[in-house]
């Protein structure tokens, strides 16, 4: 099965295991999801994460739960590979007021919104995680 857009699976992904209850789900690697994750488990959405194989890698993501409810209220693709979505770094949108993050790829890396803000560093925003 050919895929588009790689990002956006692995957010469904998670957004779909999370829902379910599901402890764990599996993905392919790569280093934007890799990035992802961490910022994930940075933030507290997400227990850990780990990296496995050798010659096809996999990501397992940990998911949290607070009292039963997933810690992922809502994450949605942002920029799609048919309308990307680029910011500067002052014109970064906020996230129901501080209270969600946004995810953007930079020429720094994968950093979350506060980060490009303080790095001065705009890029292709790829999700919003609340």
């Amino acid at each position: 099965m050919a895929t588009h857009d790689s990002i956006g699976d692995f957010l469904t992904i998670v957004r779909n295991a999370s829902r379910a209850g599901k402890d764990t789900c599996k993905a392919q690697w790569s280093k934007i999801r890799e990035g992802i994750a961490i910022i994930l488990k940075d933030e507290g959405y997400i227990v850990d994460y780990v990296v496995s194989g050798d010659v096809k890698k996999e990501i397992t993501i940990t998911l949290k739960y607070v009292d039963g409810i997933p810690a992922i209220t809502g994450i949605s693709r942002e920029s799609k590979p048919g309308c990307r979505q680029y910011f500067e770094y002052r014109s970064i949108p906020r996230v129901l007021n501080g209270m969600g993050i946004s995810i953007l790829t930079t020429s720094k890396g994968v950093l979350k919104d506060a980060d490009c803000r303080a790095q001065k560093a705009g890029g292709e925003m790829l999700c919003k995680v609340w």
